[in-house]
């Protein structure tokens, strides 16, 4: 996608970033648009028992095809999160100055695609030890990123990044440290229609900017009795 510009290496101090707008970008996806190929709701409100996820990994065009097949997927849509930037439009986010990650937001039916899937199909399908880039595409809206929505979800993510990278060693593919950031589910702000489902419409760029390792997520069974808890709080200091 837009590596044709000079970007920030890192993230920027907030402010620093473009502050954006208070009105809405016009060309987003609006609330009541329906996804491409399946015809379901990429807005809220989504139905009952539904559950919602957020993934970071490369050029969304790449990215939300790597999961919106999956069995058990009721909707995907793309989007800009992390950052600093109020509605931020593509060519905002291309700047490099907005602190925003392209993203996938999955809104799934657990009972038919358990959260722990999701991560497995995420850590497969990239290069996750690439800080900001993904093969060619170079920046922060690149970065690999779980944003959570649970406690839940938090502790899956974190168990799995353990054994994706233990995986990678035994497989002799690690390629430095796996640098995925997992952190609480930011602002979503829904990019614009163009963007949405790109691969599935005709006329598409045939592109993919994912540079997967060849080497599987272990099972599940394999990592989610080994969840990683929080750092406990430094203990109060002892008053007199």
């Amino acid at each position: 996608m837009a590596f044709w510009l000079q970007k920030p290496a890192k993230l920027l101090p907030p402010d620093q970033c473009n502050p954006g707008r208070a009105t809405p970008n016009p060309q987003a996806a609006g609330p009541d648009a329906l996804h491409y190929t399946k015809q379901t709701r990429l807005c809220e409100p989504f139905p009952e028992g539904l559950e919602v996820a957020i993934f970071g990994f490369g050029c969304f065009w790449c990215s939300e095809g790597a999961l919106s097949d999956l069995d058990g997927i009721y909707s995907t849509s793309v989007g800009y999160a992390g950052g600093v930037t109020e509605n931020p439009t593509y060519r905002d986010v291309c700047g490099g100055d907005t602190n925003h990650n392209e993203v996938v937001r999955v809104v799934f039916d657990p009972t038919k695609l358990p959260y722990a899937e999701l991560l497995r199909v995420f850590w497969s399908s990239h290069n996750p030890c690439t800080l900001n880039r993904q093969g060619n595409d170079r920046g922060t809206q690149y970065r690999s990123g779980v944003y959570y929505f649970s406690e839940d979800q938090r502790l899956a993510a974190e168990a799995s990044k353990v054994a994706y990278a233990g995986a990678l060693v035994l497989a002799g593919r690690s390629k430095g440290p796996v640098s995925t950031e997992i952190l609480p589910a930011p602002k979503y702000w829904i990019a614009e229609v163009a963007h949405q489902q790109y691969d599935a419409k005709p006329g598409s760029r045939d592109y993919c900017g994912l540079s997967p390792l060849g080497v599987a997520c272990p099972p599940a069974q394999d990592w989610m009795t080994k969840q990683v808890p929080k750092a406990a709080a430094p203990a109060a200091a002892a008053t007199a």
